[in-house]
Order: structure tokens, then C-alpha cells, then sequence
């Protein structure tokens, strides 16, 4: 059956003459009304294309943490390359907000500095910062979590966290099951919900499975900073010479393998996270044991396939099971 400017305008809930001054480019229309109308014409297949003047009208807004770091710039170049790849009418906007203020970051999300029609997010477990991601949600806009779910009745994409933690955990205890002594970790901090997960997730694995040789005795909060993790490193290592484990949940390495580097004697076994230049570096070298990699290539991909299906302008089935994590060893690099 012909689809026709009537079916258009019922889809939209609009006018006909609205629907005819869109398509046709006319003009005198909002853009949320010429937005509504797209999607509407999109789903019902009415019409592949937008007149030039409406190229770039559904925008989906991205909003990450700490560019400088190696998981967020592996990420960001992702979705880059992606939004490369998608016709003229989709466009994808980075936005790099302070995860440290998380005020601002909440008055980000509630007041954006232009229209989106869906947003992906990095979300600090902070309480402003969650409200404001669930009233964004509340407009009818799809928001996708990313990385973290601290609003967990929203979408998620990402690797199942408390997962990754007992994988830690598993192969650092079995891996020294003949040795006895303590193990530690270091991670950003308690604004992530991930980070947090991790951390319990190794903790639980050691108390159930764990032998009575080993006992798991500090977190430490570095805030993903090389001088940080050094100095907390340095001196747990001196207050306690029996540490035989390291898992830094969090996203900095650089720190962790300095100090690790300079205890090539009584060296502990490093579980980290992220596959870089400098984490295979150092797998090679023996400085660190494990990584586990969150493949943020493949969470880019499907969280933009998300938006995009949750808007009505692809029709896949997108999965809703965590993106699954790599392990990776000086064997398989």
C-alpha cells in the first residue's frame, strides 16, 4: 500500500500541510516539528532523504569524561569513525565533560547548548547527575548509558563489570594459589558505578572461592592520576611486604607499572585494565600479568545502533547482554 502525506502527518501527529512544507523544504517549521516529521516519514519509508537544508536535523549527543586517557580517546575515535559512516541526516556530537564537577555536568545534561534527538552517556554516579539523566529520559528522547548504569532501569551498553572483577580475582588467586600473602587494588574512585562493581565483584570471588593463604586488604583511590597511583602503590608496598596481587580497576597503568617496574625482586601479579601500545608493552615484559579489555570500539557501535533503533531509523535487533570483555596475556597479544 502507497504510503501517503496523510500517514506521514498521523505518524508525526502534525498537520498535512506541515508534513507537505517539510518535505518540500518550505520552511516556517520548528525544527522539533521538522524532526518529528522525518522520523515519521523515515519509519513509514515514505521518503530516504532530507531536502539539504535539513541534513545533519537528527543529532545524537555524546557526552564523555577524561579525553586524555586511553579508554575514553580509543572510544571517542570510535564514535568518529562511525558517525563517518552514517547518512547526511544522522550527525554524532562529542562532548568531553568534567567528571569532577558534577553539578555542572548535571546542568550539562538538563540545559544542552543545542537540540538532540538522542543521547549517549558517561554517567559519574552522583545524585544531581542521575536525576538529570532520567528527566532527559522523561522528554522521550532515548538515552543510552555508557560504560556505567547508575540509573539501572535505563538502557546499558557495556561489559558486565562485577564480571570483570571476578575474573580478576579468579586468575590472580588461582594463578598464586602455592603463594601466601595480600593482594590490593587501586581505582579511580566511588564516583563510577563500574569501578565500584569491579572492586565488589573481586572482593565477593576472593571471599568465596578464595584460599585462606590470601587476604584482599585495601582499595585505593588514585582518580586515574600516574602520581597518585605511584605514591599510594609506594607505600602500601612499604607498609605491607606481603603483597603479592595488584588489580587496578580503574583506567590508570602508567603509574602502577612504574613502581612495579622498580620491584622486579618481589614483583606482584598485575591484573589491569585496557589493551594499549604501553599495556602490551609491559605484558611482554613480564611487569604486568593480565589485561582485560572492554572493546570500546564495539560499545560505540552498539550503543549508536541503540539510538538509532530506539528513534525507528534501523530496524536490527540490537543485544541487551554486556559487551563481552577480552582477556589478554603475553601469549595472545
Amino acid at each position: 500500500m502507497k504510503v501517503t502525506l496523510k500517514d506521514v502527518a498521523r505518524q508525526a501527529g502534525v498537520g498535512t500541510a506541515t508534513v507537505e512544507r517539510v518535505l518540500n523544504d518550505r520552511g516556517g517549521v520548528r525544527p522539533e516539528t521538522v524532526e518529528k516529521v522525518f522520523l515519521a516519514a523515515r519509519r513509514l519509508e515514505y521518503r530516504q532523504s532530507l531536502p539539504v537544508a535539513h541534513r545533519g536535523l537528527i543529532r545524537i549527543e555524546v557526552i564523555l569524561v577524561r579525553p586524555e586517557t586511553s579508554f575514553y580517546s580509543r572510544l571517542n575515535r570510535a564514535f568518529e569513525r562511525i558517525a563517518a559512516s552514517l547518512d547526511d541526516s544522522i550527525t554524532v556530537h562529542r562532548t568531553f565533560v568534567r567528571e569532577n564537577e558534577p553539578a555542572q555536568f548535571a546542568r550539562y545534561i538538563a540545559n544542552p547548548t543545542a537540540r538532540r534527538s538522542a543521547l549517549i552517556v558517561v554517567a559519574p554516579d552522583h545524585a544531581d547527575v542521575v536525576t538529570s539523566v532520567r528527566k532527559a529520559a522523561g522528554l522521550g528522547i532515548p538515552v543510552v548509558q555508557i560504560m556505567t548504569r547508575p540509573a539501572p532501569e535505563l538502557p546499558y551498553v557495556g561489559i558486565d563489570n562485577y564480571a570483570a572483577g571476578r575474573t580478576a580475582a579468579h586468575y590472580m588467586s588461582g594463578m598464586l594459589a602455592q603463594r601466601p600473602g595480600s593482594f590490593v587494588a587501586l581505582c579511580h574512585s566511588g564516583a563510577y558505578e563500574n569501578h565500584k562493581e569491579r572492586i565488589r565483584g573481586f572482593s565477593n570471588y576472593l571471599s568465596e572461592n578464595g584460599s585462606n593463604e590470601h587476604r584482599f586488604i585495601e582499595v585505593m583511590f588514585d582518580l586515574d592520576d600516574e602520581h597518585n597511583a605511584m605514591e599510594l602503590l609506594q607505600a602500601a608496598l612499604r607498609r605491607e611486604p606481603g603483597i603479592i596481587g595488584v588489580y587496578s580497576a580503574g583506567g590508570d597503568n602508567k603509574g602502577v607499572a612504574r613502581v612495579l617496574e622498580a620491584n622486579k625482586a618481589r614483583r606482584p601479579f598485575w591484573v589491569g585494565h585496557e589493551l594499549t601500545e604501553q599495556t602490551q608493552d609491559y605484558l611482554s615484559r613480564g611487569i604486568m600479568s593480565i589485561v582485560l579489555d572492554q572493546a570500546p570500539e564495539v560499545q560505540a557501535r552498539r550503543s549508536i545502533d541503540l539510538a538509532l533503533s530506539r528513534l525507528g531509523l534501523i530496524e536490527v535487533e540490537v543485544s541487551a547482554e554486556p559487551v563481552r570483555f577480552l582477556t589478554i596475556t603475553s601469549e595472545n597479544l
